[in-house]
């Protein structure tokens, strides 16, 4: 055994440790992060917008037969309310939005448990997904149409495949990059097959999860948009249609409003779920 000089030691042990200079929490410290959350901050990018389509609306610097003004689509609004037609087509385009996103979320997240816990799982399962994820929904909707006709089965499923994707990705890579120390003590405490999957793997994959929900979400709408546009005879996109039909650009504008709201809203409540579900997390935007 090495013998340590009783001197050497001595001035070891006797020089002070070295102390990182601490910044003074005076007015002048720097912050690093993106500081404190702003009160409505949601709504401040999306009230910049409306107001320049107010001044250039108000100003003439836009055409009103390319973008009819905000008051002329609020009246047009108002006029689609009075005789319910908005109502009705927007309560059959949340149905299916609703209908094609929860099939496609659960699908989603079963595909990405076999392939992330199991490597034959991920050997059958990832391939084929990765495949749909290279292929436009668009370019499927033709064969969807010959397989399933033009009716609803065929708007959900396409709303269904198309939501399904990130949903999968996102689990999947998280749920793939849970330290393996965890497994490791998982074995050791003789935890279950089911005890690993609800006290290890699912929390580990809940930031992709809701991840994969927000894109998922935007992504329900946007397939809303085309598979309304297909032989349908209700619903926001089929309003649109129709409008574009007899030139009506201010329903249009009115239809696009309404995807633009429903989108924002549905990502804000999704962050707020996830906010509640992952109350635990520090992170940068807390």
């Amino acid at each position: 055994m090495a013998i340590v000089d009783a001197g050497v030691l001595r001035r070891i042990r006797s020089t002070p440790a070295p102390v990182a200079a601490l910044a003074p929490r005076g007015r002048g410290r720097r912050t690093l992060g993106p500081g404190k959350p702003i009160p409505f901050g949601f709504a401040l990018g999306p009230a910049l917008l409306v107001g320049a389509w107010v001044i250039g609306s108000a100003t003439g610097a836009i055409d009103s037969e390319t973008l009819p003004a905000p008051w002329t689509v609020a009246q047009t609004a108002g006029d689609l309310i009075a005789d319910g037609r908005l109502q009705s087509n927007l309560l059959t385009s949340l149905q299916r939005a609703a209908i094609g996103l929860g099939l496609g979320v659960v699908i989603g997240v079963v595909l990405a448990l076999v392939a992330g816990l199991s490597r034959l799982g991920e050997a059958i399962v990832d391939g084929p997904v990765q495949i749909k994820r290279a292929i436009p929904t668009l370019a499927l909707i033709p064969l969807f149409i010959v397989w399933f006709g033009i009716g609803e089965e065929m708007k959900l499923i396409v709303i269904t495949t198309s939501v399904l994707i990130p949903v999968y990705i996102n689990t999947h890579a998280y749920l793939r990059s849970v330290d393996a120390r965890y497994v490791e003590l998982a074995e050791t405490v003789g935890l279950s097959r089911w005890g690993f999957l609800r006290c290890i793997a699912l929390p580990g994959s809940l930031p992709g999860f809701f991840l994969g929900l927000r894109l998922a979400v935007t992504i329900s709408w946007l397939a809303l948009v085309v598979v309304e546009q297909v032989n349908a005879t209700s619903g926001i996109g089929y309003l649109m249609t129709q409008a574009r039909t007899y030139g009506q650009i201010d329903v249009i504008v009115v239809g696009l409003v309404i995807y633009g709201l429903l989108g924002l809203f549905g990502d804000l409540a999704v962050r707020a779920a996830e906010r509640k579900a992952l109350a635990w997390r520090q992170t940068l935007g807390d």
